[in-house]
């Protein structure tokens, strides 16, 4: 009897076993077979050729480093007067899987023929400078597609060639010229005199005389194909070795004007870095950005320092006292950036000591609600190197690009690019503008007796403005990644959006429309022809120099909102599209 009624136990043990099998099976050919999730991705570019590439590399399931990548080499045709693969760009890589945050250098070296008087005429003063952008001499040897190849090669999905299949079809069958590009040639008169540069920007009339590209035409660049073909096939060796580097250099060192040093082993000895992101608190948020050799991210971290003293949410946006309360902590801060700030690999750069809370309420401190400080002096920092270093002498010109990625995958690109002037150094070859970044050096490498931290010195990084930025919620999660083109104006653009989205809540659109103004220890600009020219009698009368000016931001923003979607933002003062849409998990 007991045997009977074990075997029947056993038997329902089977049974029962055999049943949860097949429950098991049953739900492995269902999470198997399951229509795949999608997720919302999101791309911001300052192009809608370059957001439309980055798109399609998502949709076809690629990484926000593989759309960025697709980004940057049409942006290099469409965009030639802000940024190309002869230039240069800091990219920060957030890899939401891993929670890691990469800071990607590919800012331009000084070739090894650079002297610090490069840029002084024979009595020892700086020269002109037009004249020394427009030249050889100007050309650094361009980071951009070493750097990319550093991300794609821990970050990409998708085989590193048909990224730039775009970008090719584009420059075989042509694109649109567009308004902004046509302006920019047409008030650029020293575009018309280099030989190369004029063919391809200009056509001729009845007379034979030069007319601008006009809005609208079809362009074709088959020599920037016939590049891309290369770079694509052979990776960087396609863009540092062989003929596009034999004809970046040819066109240096024989440049109509100021012919440059560059050589082929400059360019074959650049490398691009992975740098520790540069990141500090504000509010109940983590901000992150570049370190040095760019200023940009560390000048802006200290004017939000210098503002923590403030109860910023609680003024009104664009009012009388938010534009005064900013103004004077961007003065504190640009008078730091002036002094300290260079390639870190050569100089000392104080970042610890300038981003001191203790230090930076002791800058807060110095701010009057009532009267401006006027010209901000460096703060006195505890690094002995550093205080010894004189005041950088340099003017940058406003032409960059900054482009914002978000592949729905845990994965988000805050790219800034520049060949630095509007047509960089407004040499062209192998189809693309050559960067004049080494004009972004102190032209005086000494100053009052005591070298300059931004002197030009061989194989050095000239000091930059770009500021991408990637901003992270109190839980560490992804909140936002915002960037701009804009010189040293970048800085202000930059962070005055993040006051915008951190402290007065706004979405990213919002932030990015409102009225700019900065002050780059100097004048108070303000962009002219808004809401801001009213506030002029007030602040004169805090003693603020007022000046009314064209403040043409580039700013391309993601941010996550409150139920997990993304909202995206191009700047009006641009030509920059949003494009998003929805892609298989």
């Amino acid at each position: 009897m007991a045997r009977i009624f074990n075997n029947k136990r056993n038997g329902l043990l089977l049974a029962g076993a055999g049943a949860a099998a097949v429950l098991i099976v049953a739900l492995i050919a269902i999470w198997v077979l399951r229509p795949p999730a999608e997720r919302p991705y999101m791309v911001a570019t300052a192009n809608p050729y370059a957001s439309n590439a980055g798109g399609e590399i998502l949709k076809a399931g690629g990484s926000a480093v593989d759309a960025a990548i697709a980004v940057q080499a049409v942006l290099t045709l469409v965009e030639p007067e802000s940024s190309g693969l002869a230039g240069g760009a800091f990219m920060l890589h957030w890899d939401g899987a891993d929670k890691k945050l990469d800071a990607y250098d590919g800012r331009e070296t000084a070739p090894a023929g650079a002297t610090p008087d490069m840029f002084l005429n024979e009595d020892g003063e700086p020269m002109d400078y037009i004249r020394a952008i427009v030249s050889g001499r100007s050309v650094g040897a361009p980071g951009v597609v070493k750097m990319l190849w550093m991300a794609h090669q821990a970050h990409g999905k998708l085989p590193w060639a048909d990224l730039f299949k775009p970008a090719i079809k584009l420059a075989e069958d042509g694109f649109i010229v567009s308004k902004k590009l046509s302006e920019s040639i047409a008030r650029d008169p020293a575009l018309a005199m280099i030989p190369v540069s004029q063919d391809y920007f200009f056509t001729r009339d009845g007379d034979g005389g030069l007319v601008p590209l006009a809005a609208g035409a079809l362009r074709t660049n088959p020599e920037y194909a016939a590049t891309l073909r290369l770079i694509a096939e052979k990776g960087p060796d396609g863009f540092y070795k062989g003929p596009v580097a034999e004809t970046i250099v040819e066109t240096v060192q024989n440049a109509p004007a100021l012919p440059g040093t560059l050589t082929l082993d400059d360019l074959d000895n650049y490398q691009a870095k992975d740098r520790t992101p540069l990141c500090a608190p504000y509010r109940a948020y983590k901000v992150c950005t570049m370190p040095p050799p760019t200023s940009g991210g560390l000048t802006s971290l200290q004017i939000l320092g210098i503002l923590e003293s403030f109860d910023i949410g609680d003024i009104k946006p664009m009012s009388l006292e938010a534009v005064h309360f900013i103004a004077e902590a961007e003065k504190l801060a640009y008078a730091d950036r002036d002094k300290y700030i260079g390639d870190p690999d050569v100089v000392d750069v104080p970042v610890a000591a300038m981003l001191d809370p203790a230090y930076l309420k002791s800058r807060a401190d110095m701010i009057d609600a009532s009267a401006t400080l006027g010209k901000a002096k460096a703060g006195d920092l505890p690094d002995k190197q550093a205080a010894h270093y004189g005041i950088n002498a340099s003017i940058a010109r406003p032409s960059t690009s900054h482009f914002s990625i978000d592949d729905g995958m845990g994965n988000v690109v805050s790219m800034t690019t520049s060949v630095e002037a509007p047509f960089g150094s407004h040499l062209m070859a192998a189809g693309m503008m050559l960067n004049n970044q080494l004009t972004d050096f102190s032209f005086k490498p000494v100053d009052e007796g005591k070298p300059v931290a931004n002197a030009v010195a061989a194989g050095k990084r000239p000091r930059s403005s770009m500021d991408p930025v990637i901003v992270f919620d109190d839980k560490g999660d992804f909140y936002a990644a915002v960037g701009s083109p804009g010189g040293s104006r970048i800085i202000g653009y930059v962070t005055q959006t993040l006051i915008a989205l951190l402290d007065w809540k706004m979405d990213m659109q919002a932030a990015i429309n409102l009225p700019r103004f900065l002050d780059r220890n100097g004048d108070l600009e303000i962009e002219e022809g808004t809401s801001l020219e009213d506030l002029t009698p007030r602040l004169e009368q805090l003693g603020h120099v007022v000046k009314p000016s064209k403040l043409t931001s580039g700013l391309h923003g993601i941010k996550v909102t409150a139920d997990g979607s993304l909202r995206g933002g191009a700047d009006p003062r641009r030509e920059g599209t949003v494009v998003s849409g929805m892609r298989a998990d």
